[in-house]
């Protein structure tokens, strides 16, 4: 049985190495890979999900399994979107999970498609952080010298439906992405 699984993980590790296809059309030279991009909205996730009464823990857990299924499908541009019919994550899910304990495969499935349901509180809270991430990516990104972004973020704050994400979207738009540093050293 550990065959499986060890597959399994070999196979999650690839999304360290992929990288976020939006950023090269954007022309960022080095990208995150969508392992950086998933564990940051973990985190995101958790904090939103204390702050608008969710369980931090399932908000953070389905945050980190939101683009698991990219191992197959890679990190597919949205210009790409109106000529590629891809299955859905669910599908995905089930195909990578198919050899593993039934037990295994049915939590992450159950996240999986809790995620794509968007109905959960916890739901909402990981897909807010899922777009909160890509906006502080992008004024990070901006920060570095690139002029190509702003369309990441217009779209990622428009998308926003938590209060406080859209409250932290607007604090980032309005300080330095290193400002906290200054702060940290007590040289606010």
């Amino acid at each position: 049985m550990s065959g499986p699984l060890a597959d399994f993980l070999f196979e999650i590790g690839l999304l360290k190495r992929y990288k976020r296809t939006g950023w090269l059309v954007a022309g960022v030279a080095d990208p995150e890979s969508i392992a950086d991009h998933s564990m940051r909205t973990a985190v995101i996730a958790a904090v939103l999900a204390v702050l608008e009464g969710a369980n931090p823990d399932r908000a953070a857990l389905l945050a980190l399994f939101h683009d698991t299924q990219e191992t197959r499908l890679t990190d597919l541009p949205y210009l790409s979107r109106p000529y590629v019919t891809k299955a859905g994550n669910e599908e995905v899910t089930a195909d990578q999970t198919r050899a593993l304990p039934d037990v295994l495969a049915a939590f992450l499935g159950t996240a999986v498609g809790e995620y794509e349901g968007k109905a959960s509180p916890e739901a909402v809270c990981a897909r807010d952080a899922d777009k909160l991430e890509c906006l502080l990516q992008a004024v990070e990104y901006r920060s570095q010298g690139n002029r190509n972004v702003q369309p990441w973020i217009d779209t990622s704050l428009a998308q926003l439906t938590t209060d406080t994400a859209k409250r932290i979207a607007e604090s980032a738009l309005e300080t330095g992405c290193l400002d906290w540093l200054a702060r940290a050293l007590g040289r606010d």
